[in-house]
């Protein structure tokens, strides 16, 4: 444990930091688990459900949770497995 007043400080921001970028990562992951099981199964929202996976993608990448090509990178793939999918 840190002495340094300044440093406990920062341990307690980096510990809600690591909670809130870990709700949006899981978020993440769920949305696009979601967006590729409706594509797969050929529901009708499968549209919507994609659109708010992107969405969520952007959001992560707007927040700095994770990288702005990591964010182009997934939603690439995510659409090439959409559209894979969809066909």
């Amino acid at each position: 444990m840190a002495n340094i007043k300044s440093q406990i400080k920062r341990n307690r921001q980096n510990e809600k930091r690591r909670i809130a970028n870990k709700k949006v990562r899981s978020e993440l992951r769920t949305r696009t688990k979601t967006a590729l099981a409706t594509a797969e199964a050929g529901s009708e929202n499968a549209p919507e459900a994609a659109r708010l996976a992107m969405k969520r993608i952007d959001k992560a990448a707007n927040k700095g949770v994770i990288h702005k090509n990591a964010a182009a990178r997934r939603k690439s793939r995510l659409a090439r497995r959409l559209n894979a999918a969809a066909q």
